[in-house]
């Protein structure tokens, strides 16, 4: 979520500078290994101002580049390093220890450095497409770690050995921690949003509009509405996502994490995570420069997994999964672009599949989805070891014209999502109301899908559409379209806008908890002064359905009349209104 006012100013910020593209030459041949001239290793016997200095010229090539095409992941072996990581736009920081002990930063992993911080006044609300795993954090002289950042910018698997802020002090509209401890304070100064998810941390503090907390040792006691905070004691069920690990024989593996059900904290905070080592030699490693559909596909229906290397992958068929158990990893946020309308991935209706760490942008053509996860006639159940999607992002417009009906389609039984971005651009390129396109981020047609940190922005129809049984979601946020090009345009068979979040009225069981539903309404006076959402939620009357803790905001123009299903009072300019709970009655 951006403030029409910060947005414009850091998009013309943004655009100036690339433009003059003042920074040092990144030279990366000292780094590299067998992922590629973007994946950059480093091991603590190597020159520490060497480091310091190639980092630093990535962070000058990288702190602007919101819309770039350039993407690097940093590793760092098992060690000790003494020096701060700045972690930009399409950059990735990860440490490669079986846990995070193993590596040890003294120092900072930060979003931002304590003197730059590439935007106005604080302002973090464009602070996109970036993330930090698995390292010991140590702030020297008892410096805060600032992680302040707003969508598709996870902190997991970490562990501070101190205080952090997701924010700093300025608009903020992230975020995620998952995984996580924090030996101090962690939260946020005047962030809008966060979410957090099986974490230890030593208190928090802070925030505006919606937090929610899920297994997480030290949350704050709920106290909503005074404080809009959400907090479930347990996480259902969860697999971790997996990473990639240097081993003590030398080798690259990936580490899948195990199914767990009702947990709470850091799932390897006691040294005994249990899960599976995966040799690299198991992997199709592919590259942007030399890969594509036939050479990933061959590879996948060889029963290879698939580790894809930093870069844009301009794809012209579908990539298929087939084979239960496949792994797709990307590192540092790989980009693939379907061509001639296609669907940019889709599995079988098969178990155990995990996709993570990678995004998707729609191509010049029209994808009726750009994930598809299962088929129409998915009814198996795989509740014992469900497919799980973790950090995956995707997006309309932005960087590049697209075009696609939906972001993610799942028709697979006991999917579980763990942290999306579904993003139809409100500035950049390709930004323009398409009648009949980009209706929606997320379509569920699967039964018992479990959704934590959904984040889905800007499409012109239901953002959010459920059609599959026994679903739930944790922690929602959600902005409705900035800019319909006219009121009947916007209007739902007579009603005035498209639900955020609708729930089909077949579906008798559905649960959500902790959703943030905003309106930012701007363009032509005459139709953004009069524009308004009839409902942020729709949702069935039946006894099994349950929304718990809704929030709505409504910026400079427009507003909502109402909250859910016809009830809730308006949300009109400049006001926060807060719903507690929903219960269908039928």
């Amino acid at each position: 979520m951006k403030t029409f006012a910060s947005f414009l100013f850091l998009t013309m910020i943004t655009a100036s500078t690339n433009t003059t593209k003042n920074y040092q030459v990144l030279d990366t041949s000292l780094y590299t290994s067998i992922f590629g001239k973007n994946v950059l290793v480093f091991d603590d016997s190597m020159d520490v101002k060497g480091i310091k200095n190639t980092l630093h010229a990535l962070h000058e090539q990288q702190k602007y580049n919101e819309f770039g095409s350039e993407r690097y992941a940093l590793l760092f072996k098992p060690g000790t390093y003494e020096f701060d990581v700045t972690v930009d736009y399409y950059v990735q920081a990860l440490g490669l220890g079986r846990y995070p002990s193993d590596v040890i930063i003294n120092g900072v992993v930060q979003s931002i450095t304590t003197t730059n911080n590439s935007s106005s006044s604080n302002n973090v609300t464009t602070m996109f497409w970036r993330g930090a795993e698995n390292f010991k954090v140590v702030p020297k002289d008892h410096k805060m770690v600032y992680w302040a950042v707003s969508q598709a910018a996870p902190y997991r698997r970490m562990h501070v050995v101190g205080d952090i802020n997701f924010d700093k002090g300025g608009w903020a509209s992230g975020g995620v921690l998952a995984n996580s401890l924090i030996e101090g304070r962690a939260g946020l100064t005047s962030g809008q949003q966060w979410f957090t998810r099986n974490a230890t941390i030593g208190s928090w503090e802070g925030g505006n509009w919606n937090r929610v907390f899920v297994g997480v040792e030290g949350a704050p006691k709920d106290a909503w509405p005074l404080q809009p905070t959400t907090i479930i004691k347990k996480t259902p069920i969860i697999r971790e996502k997996p990473f990639l690990t240097f081993t003590k024989s030398g080798e690259y593996a990936v580490f899948v994490p195990a199914l767990l059900r009702e947990t709470s904290g850091p799932s390897w905070v006691k040294g005994d995570e249990k899960g599976e080592l995966i040799s690299m030699d198991s992997f199709y490693i592919a590259f942007p420069e030399k890969d594509n559909a036939t050479s990933i596909n061959k590879a996948l229906t060889d029963g290879k997994h698939i580790l894809l290397t930093p870069g844009i992958y301009n794809i012209n068929q579908t990539l298929i999964v087939t084979k239960p158990n496949t792994i797709i990893l990307g590192l540092g946020l790989p980009t693939l672009i379907p061509q001639n309308g296609k669907i940019a991935l889709t599995t079988h209706d098969i178990a155990g599949v995990k996709l993570a760490g990678f995004m998707v942008d729609a191509g010049p053509d029209l994808s009726p989805t750009l994930i598809q996860i299962g088929s129409v006639d998915s009814d198996t159940d795989y509740s014992d070891n469900p497919i799980s999607l973790h950090d995956i992002y995707c997006r309309v417009g932005g960087a590049v014209v697209g075009q696609a009906e939906t972001m993610v389609t799942i028709h697979s039984n006991d999917v579980i999502a763990d942290h999306f971005w579904l993003w139809f651009a409100d500035h950049g390129i390709g930004t323009e109301w398409r009648e009949g396109q980009n209706k929606h981020g997320l379509v569920v047609n699967g039964d018992r899908v479990t959704i934590y940190g959904l984040f889905n922005e800007h499409f012109q129809g239901y953002q959010t559409l459920w059609n599959g049984e026994h679903g739930s979601t944790y922690f929602y946020q959600s902005e409705i379209p900035y800019s319909p090009p006219s009121i009947a345009a916007w209007n739902d068979h007579g009603k005035s806008g498209y639900a955020s979040y609708k729930v089909a009225e077949n579906v008798q069981n559905h649960k959500a908890f902790g959703l943030g539903i905003y309106s930012f309404f701007r363009g032509e006076p005459t139709i953004s002064n009069n524009v308004r959402l009839e409902n942020a939620i729709e949702v069935p009357n039946h006894s099994g359905i349950e929304i718990i803790h809704i929030s709505t905001f409504a910026g400079r123009h427009g507003g909502i009349n109402h909250i859910i299903n016809g009830l809730g009072e308006a949300t009109n300019s400049g006001e926060l209104k807060h719903y507690d709970r929903y219960k269908g009655k039928k």
